[in-house]
């Protein structure tokens, strides 16, 4: 029986199903959300936690192309941190310890309250097709629902399965019900389907901890928002610690590892490379004395401490015997054990840089789905699959980020391209771009683009113009103003900055490693009241110029191998001089480019000439 008729369907309601339903649902599609409980909705299953190096990136492009990520933890952080402030601009990172409870309730609101979108408590166990295409959804209570398009956002819940020692129990994240029978609909229509899995530490009562035999971790006395719209921003509420674990955790991880579901061989799930169990730590940084842990409130209204980097999937007794072999965790109460979760995922090369499944129409993968890890790749995912969406019903052109646009281009990219064989995790290392994409011009970046797509107004979009035009005026001011030595000598005395013996201009002290804005307001008496944002970004561009500019130039020189496209039809079998794994390879990721092609793992530089030799006598 049909219910109902939709444009597009979101399967799921975590970070990338709300950012994809609230992306459709603005764009002028009837949207539906499918939740299999809407207590989950952007529910922080993990560490509440949203931010963090390269993912605090992410948070600011999805803010900046329109999302509402940015704004919710905006919203309901109850610690905000800066990262790496030590380094350069291009690793900085935020990082806010998030109320877990507020949050859900945040973006719940904000998917109840836009027009368009209706979310619904189900469980869908069937896509149906009609010539490849998606043509509707049904839900186990066997109602069906028309639609053009699926977004499919399933996270953790696709035959999740929790694993702790022996045990082991068919269920989503936090006890929740998992989604078995979407699996079998999903393979049966095509989509390839592996076994990843993730953990997650035990929640301890703060009350049984010793917070004063802890390191203290505060936030930053500044605070900086995640969104380029919030004007004010909340307060610290909370502390965070540091503890580490010792020998006699060690001793009592490796004399139970037969016991962990990973080496006792009770998982089959591939686990995360670079967020590994507490077991994989000591296993496989055996040298290390110590590791550290970070305990975190899960928020304001709940006695939950996360213990972030201690997830295992040991028994519950060996759980609690290296807990309590911590300092200032010596009478640690659990109030959920560690656990780990497996899940079923696609392969994403199976995906066009869209985020549309090539060999089905109008069915798109998002999150965890693909094969990542984290809520930040989630939710930029997200965002994405439901902008291209819209625009592929309405007949526009789809939205394909480029590597040297931001981390969200670089993210799918690398997924679509590469493949991934474990939880792909979002690390400033993973682009060749980090100097052009840092987090604080990430507006700068893809601001544009959310307002050509239509999720950013025509009033953000004039703000965002007046502040360049103001950075502009601010690099052209400094660079025209003249400072004498008398003036300068005796601040760049203070700051062992070699004095200067006849006049220069304040851009050039401004460039030295040792001095900034700050430093110089001294001798800048002629400064004008500009805001923080407009004065960082001058600055940033006057000391990174050269570097700048040289990576500019990189990207005009990879612009140039994206530009040079490869025919749809083209049969790789076909090209003499391609070795046999680079054909393959070819074939099933079929890349739209020489560029794309050269990202593929298993092609060589030598069949790259094949490739363009190949492609010059085809042209002609």
């Amino acid at each position: 029986m049909i219910l109902d008729k939709f444009d597009v369907a979101v399967i799921g309601g975590g970070h990338a199903g709300a950012e994809a339903a609230l992306a459709s649902a603005r764009l002028g599609m009837k949207t539906v959300m499918f939740s299999i409980s809407l207590d989950a909705i952007g529910n922080l299953p993990c560490n509440p936690s949203i931010g963090g190096t390269a993912k605090g990136h992410l948070v600011r492009e999805i803010d900046a192309l329109g999302g509402e990520m940015a704004k919710a933890a905006d919203e309901t952080f109850i610690q905000m941190k800066m990262l790496n402030r030590g380094k350069g601009p291009a690793v900085h990172s935020l990082r806010a310890q998030i109320d877990r409870k507020k949050y859900h309730c945040a973006m719940k609101r904000r998917l109840e309250n836009q027009a368009g979108l209706i979310t619904k408590q189900a469980e869908i166990v069937k896509i149906n097709t009609e010539n490849n295409k998606v043509s509707s959804v049904v839900t186990a209570t066997g109602a069906e629902y028309e639609v053009r398009a699926v977004i499919i956002a399933t996270g953790t819940y696709l035959k999740g399965k929790i694993l702790i020692g022996d045990y082991s129990k068919e269920s989503g994240p936090d006890g929740m019900f998992p989604a078995n029978e979407l699996s079998k609909s999903l393979a049966d229509i095509g989509v390839t389907l592996r076994r990843f899995k993730t953990g997650t530490p035990a929640r301890i009562h703060a009350d049984s901890l010793d917070f004063d035999k802890m390191e203290l971790e505060e936030g930053d006395e500044k605070i900086i928002p995640f969104s380029f719209e919030t004007e004010k921003t909340g307060e610290n509420l909370v502390s965070c610690h540091l503890v580490y674990t010792n020998e006699k955790t060690h001793k009592i991880i490796r004399d139970n590892l037969n016991l962990s579901a990973m080496y006792g061989g009770y998982a089959e799930g591939v686990g995360p490379r670079y967020c590994p169990s507490i077991e994989d730590k000591v296993v496989r940084f055996c040298d290390k004395e110590r590791h550290q842990l970070f305990i975190e409130p899960m928020g304001l209204d709940t006695k939950e401490m996360y213990i972030q980097g201690f997830s295992t999937s040991l028994p519950e007794f060996v759980q609690l015997e290296m807990y309590r072999s911590i300092k200032g965790m010596e009478r640690a109460e659990f109030m959920r054990n560690a656990y780990a979760i497996e899940y079923d995922c696609c392969d994403p090369t199976e995906l066009y840089a869209t985020l549309e499944f090539k060999n089905i129409e109008n069915l798109y993968g998002a999150g965890q789905f693909n094969g990542t890890s984290g809520y930040e790749e989630a939710a930029a995912q997200g965002l994405i699959a439901g902008i291209n969406a819209a625009l592929k019903l309405s007949g526009r052109e789809q939205v394909i980020l480029k590597r040297s646009d931001g981390y969200i281009g670089t993210l799918i990219d690398d997924l679509v391209t590469k493949g991934t064989n474990e939880p792909y995790r979002m690390m400033t290392s993973r682009s060749e771009y980090r100097l052009l994409l840092r987090q604080d011009n990430a507006d700068e970046r893809l601001t544009p683009i959310g307002y050509r797509i239509g999720l950013i107004s025509r009033e953000r979009y004039d703000r965002l113009l007046k502040k360049l035009e103001a950075v502009d005026a601010e690099i052209k001011r400094v660079s025209n103003t003249n400072i004498s030595p008398s003036s300068a000598n005796p601040v760049l005395e203070k700051y062992n900055s070699t004095p200067i013996k006849s006049g220069i201009k304040l851009d050039e002290l401004i460039r030295r490693p040792e001095l900034d804005y700050e430093k110089l307001t001294e001798v800048d008496t002629e400064r004008p009241d500009i805001p923080d944002a407009v004065k960082e970004q001058a600055q940033i561009r006057l000391k990174y110029d050269g570097y700048i500019r040289r990576q500019l130039a990189e990207v005009q020189k990879a612009k140039k191998m994206e530009e040079k496209l490869l025919p749809e039809d083209i049969d790789y079998k076909a090209i003499q001089g391609l070795r046999l794994e680079a054909r393959q390879k070819l074939d099933k990721i079929r890349p739209k480019s020489l560029g794309q092609a050269s990202r593929i793992s298993g092609v060589s530089p030598g069949d790259m000439s094949v490739l363009i030799i190949w492609l010059s006598s085809h042209r002609a």
